[in-house]
């Protein structure tokens, strides 16, 4: 069985803010496979489904951001779950707008959620996909960076109207990853949605990867 966690924080006051872009890919994933049936379980919305002959839980933690290894280490003991075969997306100030990257494991890179997690889980090795949300920079015509807002509330903010078509296509794209983690695994992940889109629309590869 595989376990896909979407991160963020319960309530309507976050709901699509930066913080929540690992909702909204769950959510896609349930749109996609007709999941309409959750259940609370573990400290999270929860829901099983089946994907190529192979169970699949999906779910969204009731926790805090914070304490989000509460579920997911509740869910995957009880289902006994390797945490190989748990793949958790995040949002990621980071990584500019829309971009995605995968990892088989690693460090938390000062993620609340993900560092929450490998401490409940007990490790850092489990596959997760970080979807970039910017970093909010303030830019002058020159392109030079004015300012930045304070990293909490630029993450529990909404998406400006001038991003939201582009973290649209991310959530969609990394829904598409999150399905081909299912199928084929991480490495398949990392090889397909690892790549840094140029300015001319071509791809080259990810130096990270």
């Amino acid at each position: 069985m595989k376990l896909v966690v979407g991160l963020g924080n319960p309530g309507a006051e976050y709901r699509e803010t930066r913080h929540n872009v690992g909702f909204l890919v769950v959510d896609e994933l349930a749109r996609r496979w007709g999941v309409e049936q959750w259940r609370e379980s573990f400290e999270s919305l929860a829901a099983k489904t089946t994907r190529n002959g192979e169970g699949v839980l999906i779910a969204k933690p009731l926790t805090f951001m914070n304490l989000s290894g509460r579920a997911v280490s509740g869910l995957a003991g009880f289902y006994k779950i390797e945490p190989a075969d748990v793949f958790i997306v995040a949002d990621d100030a980071a990584l500019p707008l829309g971009r995605l990257r995968a990892r088989r494991g690693g460090s938390d890179g000062g993620h609340n959620g993900l560092k929450s997690v490998a401490q409940l889980l007990g490790t850092a090795a489990f596959p997760r996909l970080r979807v970039g949300v910017g970093r909010g920079d303030m830019q002058g015509s020159d392109g030079r960076v004015l300012g930045r807002p304070g990293m909490v509330d630029h993450v529990l903010g909404r998406f400006r109207s001038d991003e939201r078509d582009t973290i649209a296509a991310a959530v969609l794209r990394a829904a598409d990853a999150s399905e081909l983690f299912v199928a084929e695994g991480i490495e398949r992940v990392m090889n397909a949605f690892n790549a840094a889109e140029k300015q001319d629309g071509t791809q080259e590869s990810d130096p990270a990867n």
